[in-house]
């Protein structure tokens, strides 16, 4: 007797599956923020303070979501942001999860910290993929990293910039998280109610840091010290200018919040700044990034692409986004929680829902493509937008 598979018919429906099937260091790393948390959650709960308008008798026959990020064809305009250690929530992780954005066209951004390496990923796929850099104190790992994206043919170098140091999260100390996970009681514990997980596990290309194993070697926490006391605190914008030229291709700069970085983003000559507070994982106090964005869109909107990350989990999200006057938006935790929970098809799922929701949620606004939306089909609270005294 066959056990029926669940109804997913929005992200939310993933996450009881996801909790059950991965260890919780790897599940409290992705549904996590740093310090009370405050921030991380009003990532999502800002998108609820804005309403929208039903339109009706308009025509919605026809009706696109095909747009384009930087230049390139997206059959709708969401991108797989950059998620550190993704092979831990499923075998394979990162290299599933660019095969479903490659079969859907969005664009899929691999992160430094992947679990696949930048060579695994660009074997498994047949199209470019983005590439998330961080910058570090070890200056010839970085040009390695670089030439590595080059040779892969990504077509993006996505520099964060808000990750000078580690924001305080509490959840990833206490849970001693590291890939592959320290052997301690508590996590042996944990890992003995996962079995199906590990025994997918034992299947993987690795389970160690693809992009960093080889340059440091080392139990999994000596690779986890190093990488900590790599992040270069001393970045500033003519180290920003410097990576770029060395890149020499297509550059988004991810960790703008405040409209004067937006506007020191803007004069590097970048094809597009995401609006992003790294999943309310660094400044917990900080602005959700959905109230950050107007500030920023005054401030360089026509220079350059504004995108937006941290706190999407639906199409109506994305549309909000859009409507507001973003080019691009990404999701980061949504397709985790499919991939999570039920591996490459459930990172497929994942599109798949904010397709529909996207799609049925501009029809009712009254629009018929990407393009026709504006924040006419809004109702925004006064005092929302990132105007405080």
């Amino acid at each position: 007797m066959s056990i029926a598979k669940p109804t997913i018919t929005c992200v939310e429906d993933f996450k009881p599956i996801y909790r059950r099937r991965v260890p919780r260091m790897f599940y409290d790393y992705v549904e996590a923020g740093s310090w009370t948390e405050q921030t991380f959650r009003e990532n999502t709960s800002d998108f609820q303070k804005i309403y929208l308008r039903q339109r009706v008798a308009v025509n919605m026959s026809g009706r696109s979501t095909a747009s384009e990020m930087i230049g390139e064809q997206v059959s709708m305009p969401v991108a797989l942001a950059p998620v550190g250690m993704t092979g831990m929530q499923s075998a394979n992780g990162e290299i599933k999860a660019a095969i479903s954005a490659e079969k859907f066209g969005v664009p899929f951004v691999l992160s430094t910290m992947s679990i696949n390496s930048i060579e695994e990923v660009a074997a498994a796929t047949s199209k470019p993929f983005w590439f998330q850099l961080y910058t570090m104190k070890d200056e010839d790992y970085l040009s390695r990293l670089i030439q590595r994206a080059k040779d892969a043919k990504c077509s993006a170098l996505v520099i964060t910039l808000d990750l000078q140091i580690v924001g305080q999260r509490h959840k990833d100390i206490k849970n001693g998280l590291s890939a592959p996970p320290k052997l301690t009681p508590s996590t042996i514990a944990n890992l003995m109610t996962k079995w199906r997980w590990g025994l997918e596990m034992l299947g993987a290309k690795r389970r160690n840091l693809g992009n960093i194993v080889g340059h440091i070697d080392g139990d999994p926490a000596q690779m986890m010290q190093w990488i900590g006391e790599q992040f270069d605190p001393s970045l500033d914008w003519d180290r920003v200018a410097r990576i770029k030229e060395e890149w020499g291709g297509k550059v988004i700069l991810k960790g703008i919040i405040d409209k004067e970085d937006a506007r020191i983003a803007a004069q590097t000559g970048a094809d597009a700044i995401v609006v992003s507070n790294h999943g309310g994982r660094q400044l917990d106090g900080a602005l959700s990034s959905i109230r950050a964005l107007p500030s920023v869109l005054d401030e360089v909107g026509g220079q350059m692409e504004v995108h937006l990350d941290s706190g999407i989990r639906s199409g109506q999200d994305v549309l909000k986004a859009l409507a507001m006057g973003a080019t691009g938006t990404y999701i980061g935790r949504a397709f985790n929680y499919g991939l999570g929970a039920m591996g490459g098809p459930g990172v497929t799922r994942c599109l798949e829902v904010i397709h529909k929701e996207l799609d049925t949620t501009m029809a009712l606004c009254g629009r018929k493509n990407i393009e026709s939306l504006d924040r006419d089909i809004l109702l925004i609270p006064e005092h929302f937008e990132g105007k405080w005294q």
